[in-house]
């Protein structure tokens, strides 16, 4: 395993993380204690050492899962949790100090921790990153011990250039894969200059990256790739990167010709993501121990040429860029 720095937390975490948002199984599936223990001791066996959580994956069962791993291992482990998505209905107004301060005290109980490594703001509305005193209550509770640092999950470009504005802001989660390339430009150029960490999440844009998808593949109706396309419950941005699903195939295809030797493509997309030295860390899902070793198999490869990265970018350009380039 390879580690980088977090930003100014100045934490040393995996280059490969992990995302819990689907641990305890697959999309649609009840939670499953017993899977997502066994994946979790997995990530670790393996060198990973971040996870990354929310109040409302399986409404809570996700981050109980995390605090059970931690309390049983001797390692080092550092946890990054969310809040606010609790919020109903998702809007600025419902965002008050005293409403955030319930959930972080709620996921201390549920992680069963003192404080949190990292709380972050769970991909609130744009008006929130225009509020000083939402970002002044995470220094209150920083004071009180019980969060160490604080970090936002953002959908858009400009709402992470809105945050980098607080000096306690400490990392930027966002949508960064192959086909979601923004976040290169100026997001990065910014959080390198003001010592902000990047997570980089869906980094295989909801599994489309890994190659393993086509105009047959059946989703469970439970499952956001069938239901949100069109951003039916969340932002689009968040199911296939936002990206027309047959033209993501085609796209696709295209980089199946780049590597034909390669069956699964995920390392190579995760691969991609790494090449970036801004960011910290990528923390792609997995509802299975397979996919943990999938997910890590990254590491083994050797590293991608300055010919296939350009390669790789073409078919963004030529597939993607003109329809989501601009919208986050």
């Amino acid at each position: 395993m390879n580690y980088r720095k977090l930003g100014k937390t100045n934490f040393e975490i995996s280059e490969i993380a992990l995302g819990t948002w689907q641990v305890g199984g697959k999309w649609g599936s009840p939670f499953n204690d017993k899977t997502a223990d066994e994946l979790l001791n997995t990530a670790i066996d393996k060198g990973i050492n971040f996870i990354d959580t929310a109040d409302v994956y399986e409404n809570g069962l996700s981050e109980k899962a995390v605090g059970r791993l931690i309390r049983s291992r001797s390692e080092r482990i550092y946890v990054a949790t969310k809040c606010g998505r609790h919020i109903n209905p998702h809007v600025n107004e419902g965002y008050q100090p005293q409403v955030l301060q319930k959930y972080v005290e709620d996921s201390l109980q549920r992680l069963g921790v003192e404080t949190l490594d990292l709380i972050q703001l769970h991909c609130p509305p744009t008006a929130v990153f225009y509020r000083p005193e939402i970002f002044e209550l995470f220094d209150k509770l920083k004071k009180e011990g019980k969060i160490q640092n604080l970090g936002v999950s953002v959908e858009k470009v400009e709402e992470g250039l809105k945050a980098m504005e607080f000096e306690n802001v400490t990392s930027i989660q966002i949508i960064f894969n192959l086909f979601r390339q923004r976040p290169s430009e100026l997001l990065f150029e910014q959080a390198k200059k003001k010592d902000v960490g990047i997570i980089a999440r869906v980094p295989l844009a909801s599994g489309l990256l890994t190659g393993k998808f086509s105009e047959k593949s059946i989703f469970d109706s439970k499952d956001h790739r069938f239901f949100n396309r069109e951003g039916a419950a969340f932002d689009k941005g968040e199911t296939f990167s936002g990206i027309n699903y047959e033209l993501g195939l085609l796209a696709v295809n295209e980089l199946k010709k780049l590597f034909p030797e390669v069956e699964n493509l995920a390392p190579i997309a995760l691969q991609w993501i790494l090449s970036f030295n801004e960011v910290s860390c990528i923390i792609p899902g997995a509802s299975t121990e397979n996919h943990v070793v999938s997910n890590l198999s990254t590491l083994d490869l050797p590293a991608l040429t300055p010919e296939k990265i350009a390669a790789m970018n073409e078919i963004y350009n030529h597939y993607i860029k003109k329809e989501v380039h601009n919208l986050w």
